[in-house]
Order: C-alpha cells, then sequence, then structure tokens
C-alpha cells in the first residue's frame, strides 16, 4: 500500500481519484487547496502527489515550487491533473517542478497506467 495525497478542489475530480486509488489498495490523503496541501505532503510524506493546479489560497504552481524547495519532500514525484491543455501549458507545468502531466477529464485507464510509473 502507498500513500498518495490527492490535493484537489474539484469535488467530483476528487472522489473519482480517491475511488481509483483506494480500489488499487492506496491509502489517500487529501487537501482541497494548495497551502493544506504543502503542509500535509511535509507532515505525511507521501509515496506519489497528484497536485491540481486550479487550486484556492495558493495554486498548483506554487504549491508545487513549495514542496520542491523542503527537504523532506523535494524528491516526491508531482503529477500534475489539470484541465490547462493549451500550447505550452505542459511544458510550463514540468517546468514548475511536476515530474508528470495528466490532463482532466480523467480517464480510468490512462490514469492508472501513469499512477503505476510512479507507484
Amino acid at each position: 500500500m502507498k500513500k498518495v495525497l490527492v490535493i484537489e478542489d474539484n469535488e467530483i475530480n476528487l472522489y473519482l481519484m480517491r475511488t481509483i486509488l483506494q480500489k488499487l489498495g492506496h491509502q489517500v490523503i487529501e487537501a482541497q487547496d494548495g497551502f493544506t496541501g504543502v503542509e500535509l505532503a511535509i507532515a505525511e510524506r507521501p509515496d506519489l502527489i497528484l497536485m491540481d493546479i486550479q487550486l484556492p489560497r495558493l495554486d498548483g504552481y506554487g504549491a508545487t515550487k513549495k514542496i520542491r524547495e523542503t527537504e523532506e519532500t523535494k524528491d516526491i514525484p508531482i503529477i500534475a491533473i489539470t484541465s490547462y491543455a493549451m500550447v505550452g501549458d505542459r511544458e510550463r507545468i514540468l517546468a514548475a517542478g511536476c515530474t508528470a502531466y495528466i490532463e482532466k477529464p480523467i480517464e480510468p485507464e490512462s490514469f492508472i497506467e501513469e499512477l503505476n510509473k510512479y507507484l
């Protein structure tokens, strides 16, 4: 069992990711804004972080930056889960420190394949 931190403010997306992860046997920790996500990343040291980019209080770019700047969390894989799909968004997200990028809406089969690369 791996510990996965999901930082997502949309209840439907959160529910979908939680359901998939729990069916795969993983422990799910949840945060609905970037500040709480950073705090939980440091406190819980998850095996993987799923990061929405459009978040209240601190967006995914800022939260990723803070997680990468912290010694205890700097090496945790972070997968951006976002509806940003314009030219240049993927590059900008990866440059911000995310390990990988998954577009919304989430397609369960490819979502699971991507997760398995990091778990």
